[in-house]
């Protein structure tokens, strides 16, 4: 049994009682009956008054509950469709009492909510108002009475930071533009005109309208500046390049052009006016200078009548060159050549500079092919040999390679200027072809010549004998020490007495000699340096021979110390004579010989082997 069940059967029990407690006094004090009924009828209305009251005060509070949970209800209804929200899910389960507060706290919270859209929803308004009026852009289509959705808040967040982003990037343009502007401004010389660029230089940076309209202003605006100042800078280069130019050829002293020298890097406006007063002043100077100035151009002109190739016919053809009558009519057409020979020559200066190249790497490499040839070259210290050689490598395969490449350079060249690429009055490629056949055929004719000379020489050696050479390694061709030096005086003089003897020459080769007995070289040592004797002329026959002899001795040695060579070196096994007659006047040729030929001092020759 609940409790409130309880205290009403008390509440009835107390009433019970006090009803009989009233019924006992009024029968101890003996009211009549007709009373007691009155009293008691009294009580019962009092009691059915109060309870009644007291009913109808619930049933006001039971009222007043179902108004508040409809009011509410009704309320929370359209907070949720104003926050875009699915609708308060009731329990019916519950009394009123409950439903009430239920509905009533979510109410709260629903109520709460929208509170905290709304003012998001303004603060951002604001700032996407502040940003459209930086930008200069249109406002974020929103309602701001109506409650935003989530989705709603979060997108114009986004938008918002984008702005801002753009405003940043914006600014910091504006930034970067504004100072260019200045400079550019103050290297012209410029003071703002219109109110734009008034806007741009005086005004705060944070006041400026940064739409996209006067950033685009600002770009074009610095352009037309720096196309200006570009203008300005290439004006003040052809000033000073003039200037520079009439310096040299007017000879201006160093201290004239000290004068100036602030204005020969700077190109501000002042500094354009100064130079243009100096031009003009030098340009009345050169027409007082006419044929000073008129030969410099020329002595410019042969320079790039060179460096671009130009034949002899094209030279010609520019007959004022050959004028001697110096006017000022002269002078422009020299100056209007020279202008035109530097610009061909700009436009095509990769050409040039790739046949100078080739010129000079030609050069070099028959150089090097004519030191390939010279013998000399093997007494070289310091790995020049090896170099040379490696350079020489280098060279036979670059240029194929620069030939290849300025092929194709002037065929374009050709194509543009609809004539022929001359070099020495030929077509490039063809002078080119003409080099490689001529070192071809020089190669051949050297080789002839050697084979020409080889047979030679074998035909003689079979007439008159021959040397056999063994090749051995090459020596130490500096100068002997005493040792060698004797050594060698003892073996050329042992081997003079034994017929048909060998020995080590100084060539690393083996030689047959005659029986005839010769005097050794210590016997001529006294005479190691001296001028050949004049005397009488040998037999034209012997002559002959001992001729072809040291001519095969001296080509020999031509790549190490030149050593002329002994008596003992022009006889062979068949040089012998064969009647006493006979053998007395070889001797005598040999004694004339020996006095023609005088041998060197035994230092210089090469050493023998042991």
């Amino acid at each position: 049994m609940r409790k409130s069940e309880v205290l009403a059967a008390e509440s009835v029990a107390c009433l019970n009682k006090a009803l009989c407690h009233l019924k006992d006094i009024w029968e101890e004090i003996g009211i009549p009956e007709e009373q007691r009924l009155e009293r008691t009828n009294v009580v019962k209305n009092h009691i059915k008054g109060l309870l009644d009251m007291m009913i109808a005060e619930e049933e006001n509070l039971r009222k007043r509950l179902t108004a508040s949970i409809e009011s509410c209800r009704k309320e929370l209804n359209k907070v949720c469709l104003e926050l875009q929200m699915p609708p308060f899910q009731e329990d019916r389960s519950n009394t009123m009492l409950q439903q009430e507060k239920d509905i009533r706290t979510c109410l709260e919270v629903m109520l709460k909510e929208k509170s905290q859209r709304m003012q998001a929803l303004k603060a951002l308004i604001e700032q996407d108002q502040d940003l459209c009026d930086i930008l200069c852009s249109e406002p974020y289509s929103i309602s701001a009475s109506s409650v935003p959705s989530l989705e709603q808040l979060e997108s114009l967040r986004q938008h918002i930071a984008a702005l801002t982003a753009e405003k940043e990037q914006r600014h910091s343009k504006f930034v970067e533009l504004k100072k260019k502007i200045i400079l550019c401004m103050d290297d012209l010389d410029q003071l703002p005109e219109t109110s734009f660029e008034k806007d741009i230089v005086c005004e705060d940076e944070e006041a400026f309208c940064l739409s996209k309209e006067n950033i685009d202003s600002l770009k074009v605006l610095l352009h037309q500046l720096e196309s200006k100042k570009a203008e300005n800078e290439r004006i003040c280069a052809s000033y000073r390049e003039k200037i520079q130019e009439l310096w040299d050829r007017l000879q201006i002293s160093q201290e004239d052009r000290d004068a100036i020298s602030e204005n020969m890097t700077l190109s501000k406006k002042r500094n354009m006016e100064a130079l243009q007063a100096e031009v003009n002043r030098l340009e009345e100077l050169k027409l007082r200078n006419i044929k000073n100035v008129t030969m410099a151009i020329r002595d410019d002109i042969a320079v790039f009548w060179e460096k671009c190739f130009y034949s002899t016919e094209q030279r010609q053809a520019f007959v004022p060159y050959y004028d001697d009558n110096f006017n000022e009519d002269l002078l422009s057409l020299h100056d209007a050549e020279i202008l035109q020979l530097k610009q061909h020559y700009e436009d095509h200066k990769e050409l040039f500079e790739g046949v100078h190249k080739w010129e000079e790497s030609w050069r070099l490499f028959l150089e090097l092919e004519r030191r390939a040839t010279d013998p000399s070259r093997f007494t070289n210290r310091g790995g020049n040999l090896l170099k040379e050689e490696k350079q020489r490598s280098d060279l036979l395969k670059s240029l194929p390679k620069l030939e290849k490449k300025l092929k194709a350079q002037i065929d374009l060249w050709e194509q543009e200027q609809r004539r022929e690429f001359l070099v020495q009055g030929q077509r490039f490629m063809q002078f080119v072809t003409e080099q490689w056949e001529l070192h071809r055929l020089e190669k051949e004719r050297e080789k002839q010549e050697r084979q020409l000379k080889k047979n030679k020489q074998t035909e003689e050696d079979m007439l008159y004998g021959t040397a056999v050479r063994t090749p051995t390694k090459r020596r130490f061709l500096g100068s002997m020490t005493p040792c060698k030096a004797r050594k060698l005086n003892a073996t050329s003089s042992t081997s003079t007495g034994t017929s048909n003897s060998t020995m080590r020459s100084v060539f690393g080769g083996t030689v047959c000699h005659s029986p005839v007995s010769r005097p050794p070289i210590s016997a001529s040592k006294g005479n190691a340096v001296r001028t050949p004797v004049r005397g009488k002329p040998p037999n034209p026959g012997l002559a002959e021979r001992n001729k072809e002899n040291i001519c095969h001795l001296n080509c020999g040695i031509s790549g190490g110390l030149k050593t002329p060579s002994s008596p003992q070196r022009n006889f062979s096994i068949n040089s012998v004579a064969s009647t006493y007659s006979e053998f007395a006047v070889i001797v005598s040729a040999e004694s004339v010989q020996s006095s023609e030929i005088s041998p060197r001092p035994l230092s210089q020759s090469a050493p023998q082997t042991s």
